[in-house]
Parts: structure tokens; C-alpha cells; sequence
């Protein structure tokens, strides 16, 4: 298999999850900076593999696989980390983890989805649409500002970033729902097929 550039890029995302991990718990006031930059180049990299792989006519199937799994592993770490320590939020924290529940289950879900719509050779059935890609950078966006956590300019980075979340996750729910409504036709005929064929003399 050919490491081309584009797929490097992707790798690289893959190998900046520990990096991220490290700095996030390093305590030097410097190091919530270096952890935000390392996200932000994670969603630099997850848009530019993706454009260039397509303008050099470098798409291939196992950068089709991975360049999505990069970039749910990226996003469920930085997630799982804010949790674990959250930063000055305002709301309780029960509704930032359920936020980020509602982020990181949906992809496991979407994920999945796509696997058995793959399977039943409906993979262009079930894409990615406007309101994903807007929800894409929202949430990435404010895991930037979450990971950042200082103000900016006197703008409370961690208040926009932890309201920008909020709307992520609401969307992420909207997405999942377009999602799912274009998949169920599908479901419902290939279970009618099941039943059929369960019900037909041998």
C-alpha cells in the first residue's frame, strides 16, 4: 500500500491523540494552548486530506476508511479528557457530559449505520449533508475553545466555546435523525426481504 500525502496526513491525526493527551494533562499554564493548537490542526488536517486527496486523484479506500475513524477518535478523546476535567463551565456539568454523550454516541451509531448500509450495498444512500458538515465545525470549534479555556480579547473563550457545544450536540441529534429517516426506507425493505425469504418453502 502507498503512504501517499494525504494519507500521511491522516496518520499524523492518529498519532497527535497522544500528544493531545499529554498536554492536556501537563500542568504549565502554556500547555492548554499547545493542546488547543494540536485540535485545531487535527481539523485543518481532517478537511485538507480529504480536498487534496480528491484534487490529486489520491482517494483511496483505505483512506476513505480511516479518514473518518481519524477524525471520530480525535473529536471522543478531546471529549472524554474535558469530562474527565472539565473547565469553568457555566450550566451544570450533568449537561456537558450529556452533550458529549449525545456527540460521541451518535457517531458510534452513524458509524455503524453506514457499516450495514456498506453491507446491503447502499453506501451512497447515507451521506454526509449540509447540516453534518455545520455541525462538524461547530463541534470542532468548540472543542477548541474548551481546550483553550483562557480568555481571548477579552472574549470568554470557554463560555462560547462550551454554548457552541451545546448547539453542536442539538444538531448532532438532527443530524442522526436525517440520517436515520434516509436509511429507513432501506431497512424496511430489506426486512421484508428477510421475512419473505424466512417465509418461502424449501
Amino acid at each position: 500500500m502507498q503512504i501517499t500525502f494525504p494519507l500521511f496526513l491522516t496518520i499524523m491525526r492518529i498519532a497527535l491523540i497522544p500528544v493531545l493527551v499529554l498536554f492536556f494533562y501537563l500542568p504549565y499554564p502554556w500547555s492548554s494552548l499547545v493542546a488547543a493548537i494540536i485540535f485545531i490542526l487535527a481539523a485543518i488536517t481532517d478537511w485538507l486530506d480529504g480536498y487534496l486527496a480528491r484534487r490529486m486523484g489520491l482517494m483511496s479506500s483505505f483512506g476513505a476508511f480511516l479518514d473518518p475513524v481519524a477524525d471520530k477518535l480525535m473529536v471522543a478523546t478531546a471529549l472524554v479528557l474535558l469530562v474527565q476535567t472539565p473547565p469553568p463551565i457555566v450550566f451544570p456539568m450533568i449537561f456537558f457530559t450529556v452533550a458529549a454523550a449525545i456527540i460521541i454516541g451518535r457517531e458510534i451509531a452513524i458509524s455503524g449505520l453506514r457499516e450495514w448500509m456498506a453491507e446491503m450495498g447502499e453506501r451512497g444512500t447515507v451521506q454526509v449533508g449540509a447540516m453534518g458538515k455545520l455541525k462538524t465545525i461547530l463541534q470542532m470549534t468548540a472543542i477548541s475553545c474548551l481546550l483553550y479555556e483562557s480568555d481571548l480579547f477579552g472574549l470568554p473563550v470557554v463560555i462560547v466555546g462550551e454554548m457552541l457545544l451545546y448547539v453542536a450536540a442539538a444538531l448532532t441529534l438532527w443530524s442522526m435523525w436525517v440520517y436515520l429517516h434516509a436509511a429507513w426506507p432501506i431497512m424496511s425493505r430489506h426486512d421484508s426481504k428477510a421475512r419473505e425469504d424466512k417465509s418461502s418453502p424449501e
